[in-house]
């Protein structure tokens, strides 16, 4: 092991430590707020695996955020399924969904995958409000979840085991994706994104490789989806507009495209951004919130276009040009 990768994993560990002692040291607002920016960064990691390595645009991936949600929540409250149970099965669920769904698109141009993306992020989550549906769902009033409880034997409030699972099912999805980007599928997907025509002279099934892509993309968004529903204890078709899926592809835009830690910087910038426009429509006076919105987004793409990330990479590598003995 080099010197370098043994510092590397030594700050990947000892953050993970930092992370998973803050239900000790934080008010229970505070843990609610920590454990949405790590929900935020699932989904984000998702939608960065599809849109930064592979180069497809989704307009609607607040479909499967919204499914993933109904499909946790149904099973919990209708079939008494343990939410550690309902967690994974919303997940296969949407990976099936968005395997079958965007099969048949990909053979067409991008623009109509990005067209019947965005048809589904507005009209998915309204089926929750059909008459037929309401028993189940709940309608427009959406449907309340109970206090679950922590597994038998873990002597933790449900907030704080809550918090130390979605930070336990973030490590294992960027570990999941590191391995997957290194190996042939990752090789395929940028090979796809860069050079679409010499992937397919090359024998690359294109289509098959896109649609995988979007179903592992669509599975981590729908866990995310199961673990906000569990951190918000409701479900309800407004909390799913549009706008969400917009958010998600900010957010990995902001983050970084095609990094991995672009999916956590991300998702502090879509937890705490709102606070910053809230408070900044509220002094000029105005309603229109998602115009202040657009407004610092383009202002933060125009001082950083590569994202979080991208200034991270560029003060780590100033840092080693100036540090002696470290250039290794």
């Amino acid at each position: 092991m080099t010197h370098a990768k043994f510092w590397r994993i030594g700050g990947v560990l000892a953050l993970l430590a930092a992370a998973a002692s803050m239900p000790l040291l934080v008010t229970d607002f505070q843990l609610f707020r920590l454990t949405n920016i790590l929900v935020y960064a699932i989904a984000l990691l998702g939608m960065n695996i599809l849109v930064g390595y592979n180069g497809q645009i989704s307009l609607g991936h607040g479909a499967f955020y919204a499914l993933g949600a109904y499909t946790t929540v149904l099973l919990m409250v209708h079939a008494g399924v343990p939410h550690w149970v309902a967690i994974p099965v919303a997940g296969g669920i949407c990976l099936v969904v968005g395997f079958v769904f965007s099969l048949p698109l990909l053979r067409l141009a991008p623009v109509h995958l990005a067209m019947a993306t965005f048809a589904m992020g507005m009209v998915l989550p309204t089926i929750a409000k059909w008459k037929w549906l309401e028993p189940w769902t709940g309608g427009g009033q959406g449907l309340g979840l109970d206090m679950p409880t922590a597994p038998p034997g873990v002597p933790l409030r449900f907030e704080q085991w809550l918090y130390l699972l979605t930070l336990l099912l973030l490590a294992l999805s960027l570990l999941l994706a590191a391995n997957l980007l290194r190996g042939r599928v990752g090789r395929a997907a940028i090979a796809i994104r860069d050079h679409p025509i010499a992937a397919r002279s090359m024998g690359v099934d294109t289509v098959y490789y896109k649609a995988a892509i979007f179903g592992i993309s669509a599975m981590l968004v729908g866990m995310a989806g199961a673990l906000g529903a569990l951190s918000f204890r409701y479900v309800a078709p407004g909390l799913f507009g549009i706008f969400v899926s917009f958010g998600f592809l900010i957010g990995a835009a902001v983050g970084g495209l095609a990094t991995l830690s672009g999916a956590i910087y991300g998702a502090v910038f879509l937890q705490y951004i709102f606070l910053v426009v809230g408070v900044t429509a509220r002094s000029l006076q105005t309603s229109s919130t998602p115009l202040v919105y657009g407004v610092v987004l383009v202002l933060f793409l125009c001082f950083f276009p590569n994202g979080v990330a991208g200034l991270v990479d560029r003060v780590w590598a100033w840092l080693r040009r100036i540090t002696p003995g470290r250039q290794g």
